[in-house]
């Protein structure tokens, strides 16, 4: 007859597959939630790589607060189980009123950004106090799910390499779904506000699972309590390490942490060098790394119950770590070879290409480097926690995930702050990759003996083979510029903290043109063409407006729009750019943008636009803005109702608010205008209808006034535009284009659907805006 305590350690066979089902769907929720929050964040503290790594890093500790804290109370717990369940129930309630709280959150950060010092450390640190005092409750909680659910699948004295690997891999597999579905699905279909219901009912549906299946189990033995093993106890898998190795494993796997971290930054800023900078390609690079970790757990966990020596096997997995991330841009560079064999045929079958070439060069890129690193993961739990599972091994557990996430904290802030600016993609990536092979050194000379064995030849081989590999590994920008920019040569580059801006020149009709890219995406040109397109962006709500004293201009490029506003006489500018690289590109753009930023009446601020106008107390005469693409990802906070209104708030009596609207596709240029038209009834169409005019009141222009400003030679400077070019210019009125656009959604924050283009009508023709004319006596008046 068995005792109490053997009853209590034999768990049945049900809830293991059970734990780990639930456990899947709690993955999927943190993804979903992390990827909501990191977008609502960013309307209020902005894009800017500050902003965004502040609240990722407030996101990780409480990840790792939760997980640490959880695995000093998880020996104690009688019912680990039930325990799941209630967190689950808090993460449910607490992520779903985090959008409620963000409300009042983005009123303190109004109030307070203004009184705030411009130092850049300051100002992030107060944005890491209100995201960390808005995400630390859900994201603690959230940590605190691993050590609970290891205490609960686990029993006492049994081989546990296999069910740790299983339960991380399984979490893993089940944050893919929810990177995926979030970026493909739940954005644009549902909508922000509601994804945040829907996960929170799967976290509630999670949480009354495990209390119900709680009441059929027998409390677990508490730490404080004898133990006593049962006879059929299976044998320890592996070997006895000393505590110095122990040490070891742990802070290699904290090193772990910010090598993985540091290179998922490197790797998204190079691949959208090649994938373009939008919210599907940053979504399939997040799930391609979550897939190689998943993948390596999967594949090492039936391994992990065999006595194997599973010291030495980290430390080469360690070295083959770095390795691999060495070769990670070679990789990239064979896949764009073999895209270039495999696109055309995919066309001639009337195919479209667009996701395939993003899937296949994150998985070319990261996948090798992605599997070891999940492989390795559940080993360094393993050798930590021990390889019998006790009261205990929760508690380990939680120490070995909290030092872990740290490290990735760690491992973002530097690469992206740091290493990328000073070192560039390929001596960044060195960098990171040099890691790996220090804590493979590191583990390396803790097995050494007196006599050659194994830890001599891995100490005195990874490092030469390290730098063999490094020697030959390419620059991803060499591969670039030939795969996308051959005939052009590169006369400066910077990867700054924001993004990676390149100035090319090449000759085009006989002389020639200066390109800036950003992240690989044509910004800005110096052609006749170009400029003018910028010139008049900047010019037209300045010569249409009576008397304008004050300017915004959100984006600067190459700086052809602003410059446009800087030559109005008397007019004081503010421009504001998210990427001090572009700033300094701009410099090779003077003979186009009228060198303006040694124009005493230009004030820069590197800074998000949209983030500005929320905390901006000043008011503006003219509000425009340099092309913004609305596919790239972040752009649709700028396309939006909500953004908009931050316009029309920023507006002084009788300002004017010019957009251009690109008319790729008739639902998009639908979509945009109808959106405007909301905010700004008043809207008039110029041009060739790639430009709005939003007014705050009935708008209307005087032809005697026109003229009468026309007599300043510096006001005919700008343009020389006479009143029969202004007739020429302007197309309609607000009523043909309520007309043409008609009754249909329109862009909020909540449903940013421009930006997830896919959800958008297939084949959709541009528009035809042939019949969108207006009668302009309507609004040009003598």
């Amino acid at each position: 007859m068995s005792t109490p305590a053997t009853r209590s350690s034999s768990l049945p066979g049900w809830l293991f597959p059970v734990l780990l089902g639930l456990f899947a769907l709690s993955g999927a929720c943190a993804l979903v939630y992390q990827v909501l929050w990191l977008r609502l964040l960013a309307l209020v503290f902005g894009v800017t790589v500050y902003a965004a790594s502040t609240v990722l890093a407030s996101f990780m500790a409480g990840l790792a607060v939760g997980s640490f804290g959880a695995g000093r109370i998880a020996p104690r717990l009688r019912s680990p189980l039930a325990v799941f369940g209630a967190i689950e129930l808090g993460i449910g309630l607490t992520a779903f009123l985090t959008p409620v709280a963000l409300d009042a959150l983005r009123d303190l950060w109004v109030s307070l950004a203004p009184t705030l010092p411009s130092s850049l450390a300051f100002v992030t640190l107060a944005r890491f106090g209100v995201a960390f005092a808005l995400l630390i409750v859900p994201t603690s909680l959230m940590g605190a799910t691993l050590p609970i659910v290891v205490r609960s699948a686990l029993g006492e004295d049994r081989a546990v390499g296999g069910r740790l690997g299983l339960i991380y891999a399984t979490n893993t597999a089940g944050a893919i779904v929810g990177a995926v579905g979030a970026g493909f699905y739940l954005i644009s279909e549902v909508g922000v506000t509601p994804s945040f219901a829907l996960a929170a009912s799967t976290n509630t549906f999670i949480g009354v699972t495990a209390i119900v299946l709680s009441r059929r189990l027998a409390p677990v033995r508490r730490i404080d309590e004898p133990k006593m093993a049962p006879a059929d106890a299976p044998p320890a898998p592996g070997e006895t390490l000393t505590d110095l190795q122990q040490r070891l494993v742990l802070w290699t796997f904290a090193l772990s942490g910010v090598t993985s971290l540091a290179l998922e930054v490197i790797w998204f800023r190079m691949l959208v060098v090649f994938l373009r900078p939008t919210a599907y390609a940053f979504t399939i690079m997040l799930a391609a790394v979550l897939a190689g970790i998943a993948a390596g757990s999967y594949l090492i966990s039936p391994l992990l119950t065999r006595r194997l020596p599973w010291l030495p096997i980290v430390t080469v997995m360690q070295l083959a770590i770095s390795l691999a991330a060495l070769l990670s841009f070679n990789t990239l560079a064979q896949s764009q070879a073999l895209l270039d064999v495999v696109l055309p045929a995919v066309r001639a079958l009337g195919v479209d290409p667009y996701l395939g070439p993003i899937v296949a060069s994150s998985l070319a890129a990261m996948l090798p480097t992605t599997l070891l690193l999940g492989a390795a993961f559940p080993i360094g739990l393993l050798l930590w926690t021990g390889p019998t599972s006790s009261p205990a091994s929760a508690a380990r557990v939680g120490v070995f995930y909290a030092l872990n996430v740290f490290g990735a904290i760690a491992g973002s802030v530097v690469a992206g702050f740091l290493l990328l600016p000073a070192l560039g993609s390929r001596g960044s990536l060195i960098a990171a990759s040099g890691l790996a092979l220090a804590a493979s050194v590191a583990l390396a000379l803790s097995q050494w003996t007196a006599r050659p064995n194994f830890a001599g030849f891995m100490a005195m081989v990874g490092p030469v083979a390290f730098a063999m590999t490094a020697l030959n590994s390419v620059d991803p920008f060499d591969v670039a510029l030939d795969r996308f920019h051959r005939g052009e040569v590169v006369l400066w580059r910077q990867e700054g903290v924001q993004t990676t801006v390149t100035v090319h020149e090449r000759q085009t009709s006989g002389r020639p043109m200066r390109i800036m890219y950003l992240d690989g995406m044509h910004q800005a040109n110096d052609s006749d063409s170009t400029a003018f397109v910028h010139h008049r962006i900047g010019a037209l709500p300045v010569m249409l407006h009576p008397n304008p004293k004050t300017a915004l201009v959100v984006g600067l490029g190459g700086g052809a729009t602003a410059g446009a506003v800087s030559r109005f006489p008397g007019i004081d500018i503010d421009v504001v750019e998210l990427s001090e690289a572009v700033v300094q590109g701009s410099s090779l753009f003077n003979h186009i943008n009228f060198d303006l930023l040694s124009n005493p009446r230009v004030t820069l601020r590197v800074d998000d636009g949209r983030n500005y106008l929320l905390a901006t107390r000043r008011k503006y005469d003219v509000i425009t803005a340099d092309i913004i693409l609305p596919r790239h990802a972040g752009a649709g906070s700028l396309y939006s109702k909500e953004y908009f209104e931050l316009v029309r708030g920023a507006l002084a009596p009788g300002g004017i608010a010019l957009q251009w609207i690109a008319p790729e596709t008739r639902t998009e240029y639908a979509l945009i205008m109808r959106t405007f038209l909301e905010v700004f009834p008043h809207t008039t169409l110029w041009g060739d209808g790639s430009l709005m005019v939003g007014t705050t009141e009935p708008f209307t222009v005087s032809k005697t006034a026109y003229e009468a400003r026309r007599q300043d030679p510096a006001f005919r400077a700008l343009f020389d535009w006479d009143w029969a070019t202004i007739e020429r210019l302007y197309a309609a009125g607000p009523d043909e284009l309520r007309a043409f656009v008609g009754e249909g959604p329109l862009l909020t924050d909540d449903k940013p659907v421009i930006e997830y283009f896919l959800s958008l009508p297939k084949g959709d023709p541009p528009p035809d805006l042939r019949s969108l004319r207006g009668d302009p006596a309507r609004t040009l008046r003598p």
